[in-house]
Formats: C-alpha cells, structure tokens, sequence
C-alpha cells in the first residue's frame, strides 16, 4: 500500500512538472492520440525508474535490518536464455539470462566447516526480495543457515528489459537452480547434501516446481500458500490480472487460449513428480491464493500416492501472509516449519521454541 502511494505521488508531480506541458503541445497540434501513447510511454518508463530507487533504497536497509547478526552481499550470475526471443538473429541472442540475488552469511560461520543451505525465491507475479522478510531472515540466519534469494527474471527493481523477462512457472524456476549451484560451485563451506528450498506463494510454486525438477539436489522443501494451478486461478483473478500472463512479452495467451502451456507451469499438474521431503501450509481465507488451489494439489498428490505433510489452517489471521507476520501465532507456524527444515538439514543452532525464535528474530 505505501508503495502503491508512493508511486502515485511521484508519478503525478512527474506527469504535472514534465509530461503535462508536452501532452498539452501535442493536443494543440491535433495530435492528441501520439501525444497520449508518448505519455503512456514516459509514465511506463518513469515506474520502473521508481522500482529501481525503491530497491536501491532497500539493499541499503538490508545492511541496517540484519547486518548485525549475517554478512550481507549481492552477487549477479547468469540464468538459462530467455524463453521469448523477440529477436533471433540480433546481437547477443540466445545469451544466458543475467540476474542479481542476495546472499546472507551467518557472523557465527566457521569456513573450515560445512553448513546447510536454502533457496529462498520471492513471491508476487511482478516482486522481489525485500525487508518484508526481515525477521524471516534473521531466524533462518540466526540457526547457521546460509540463505540464498534469487531475483529472477521477472523481477522488479532491475528496469523495464528484466520485468519483462518473465516467466511465470518456466524458466524462473531455472533461475533459483542457478542460484543453488552457484552457491556449491563457489563457496566451500556449502554441503552439498543439505540444501533446501523454501517460499511462499509464487515463491511455494518456484520450490515445488525446482523439487519436481530436480529431485535428487534437494533435501527438503516448504511451500507456504503456494499458487498451485494457473489454469483455476486465471478463472477467479481479475482481467487486470489475467493479462500479466497474457502480454505478448510473457505467455502471449490466455488459458482459454493455450490451456496445455498453464497446465505446464503449474505444479498441481506436476505432482507425479514429487520425491522430495515437503511441508505445504494453506489458509481458508487466503485473499490471494484461494485455498482450492491448494487443496487441488494435496488431492494430486495423494492421488499420485506421494509422502508428504501439509496443514490447512482454518481462518488464521493475516490471510495470505499468515505465518510471515509478527504475531505470536505466525510465529508458532513458523517454528513448525523449521522443525520440519531442520529434521532433514541438521542447522548447527536449531530454533525449538519461541523464546529461541524471538531471540534469533528479534533486536
């Protein structure tokens, strides 16, 4: 919401300072509908230009938020080429796909020694990994884990070519497996057998998606509220919505129209694939992600015969971002869920109460 002010009060002092003497020149020419594409065009560019200040504001708050407790760096590595090539045949098409992500190294690390990891995507169809998941950070950190956000195309902050890199449920999810092996390939101190995955959200359908992938690197996965079925979700969510999917830099179509490519990105339709530990967490009165395509999954997955644990909760507070707030409850739901991680990754400084939480968490 404070993003969604901010955005409009710059825009607007933008529009009136800038764009409105130029919109009112072309009217006056009688070339009202160039003149109002141009202002589309200028408004489009100067909101990315926002993203962009947004997140350079945050990279610094990380520093502030939980420099005390980890060592914070921002690293940039190369995905699998983009899935749309607009243009074949010009320079530098078919190159692997650049990308930023966050590293937090715990200050209790010894490098002579071996830690888990996980991967932690973000969620939101258009998002990226901000301070909202401070306290997150700090109590993952705070048990010797080594975290690593992938900012996966698609993500904002990085200007109009890389939000437009999107791709929902496809090559994203290559993304957070580059980020995975880049943190095996160029810290020693990773085990390699202790590798997790964790999101919510879109971020739940990244992990599902990378552990029907690729079964055999991970050790365990939670997906919290995770979008499960494009293909009943774009029946519910809005037009606006729908037609993130639809642009003709993304899946260029709709479900009606291409129903075979939003069954492939979604992991309801995956499900045979699951070999992998998982925990799933859902809510009934999840505002975002409604509880029924949750439940389509666990049907899937019961159906196809799999091992796994999940907990439907019946109208806990927060909605969609239940078990990631600040109060005690989330808290207790969130213990849960490192119980589960930690059964499988062996956390050198396991959390196993409140108390431990709080003080991981917390200043």
């Amino acid at each position: 919401m404070r993003k969604t002010r901010l955005h409009f009060v710059l825009l607007t002092t933008f529009f009136f300072m800038v764009m409105y003497p130029r919109f009112s020149a072309s009217q006056s020419t009688g070339d009202s509908e160039s003149g109002l594409e141009g202002l589309k065009e200028q408004m489009e560019l100067m909101r990315h230009r926002l993203d962009e200040l947004e997140k350079t504001i945050d990279d610094v708050l990380w520093y502030n938020r939980v420099g005390d407790i980890c060592y914070v760096d921002k690293v940039r590595l190369t995905g699998p080429p983009r899935w749309k090539e607009p243009n074949p045949t010009a320079e530098g098409a078919g190159n692997p796909v650049k990308f930023y992500a966050y590293i937090f190294l715990p200050k209790t690390l010894d490098r002579s020694k071996k830690y888990p990891l996980l991967v932690f995507p973000h969620g939101g169809v258009h998002g990226n990994f901000s301070t909202y998941y401070t306290h997150i950070v700090r109590e993952l950190t705070g048990q010797g884990y080594v975290v690593i956000a992938p900012e996966y195309r698609g993500s904002t902050g990085y200007g109009k070519e890389m939000y437009e890199l999107i791709d929902y449920g496809g090559l994203e999810i290559e993304d957070a497996y580059a980020a995975r092996n880049y943190m095996i390939e160029n810290y020693s101190f990773v085990d390699e057998d202790r590798i997790g995955i964790l999101g919510w959200s879109h971020g739940g359908l990244i992990s599902l998606m990378n552990i029907f992938n690729h079964p055999k690197d991970y050790a365990v996965a939670y997906a919290g509220v995770p979008v499960s079925d494009l293909i009943s979700r774009m029946g519910y969510k809005t037009d606006s919505y729908r037609k993130l999917y639809s642009a003709k830099y993304h899946i260029g179509q709709t479900a009606n129209e291409n129903i075979q490519e939003y069954r492939r990105r979604s992991p309801v339709w995956n499900a045979d694939k699951l070999e992998t530990p998982l925990l799933i967490h859902t809510n009934t009165n999840d505002e975002d992600v409604n509880v029924l395509e949750v439940e389509h999954l666990i049907h899937a997955l019961k159906a196809a015969g799999k091992e796994f644990e999940y907990e439907i909760f019946e109208d806990a507070p927060g909605g969609h971002s239940f078990n990631r707030l600040d109060i005690l409850m989330a808290k207790k739901i969130r213990l849960k869920i490192y119980r589960f991680l930690a059964r499988y990754l062996e956390p050198p400084h396991p959390i196993t109460s409140i108390e431990e939480l709080m003080q991981a968490g917390y200043r």
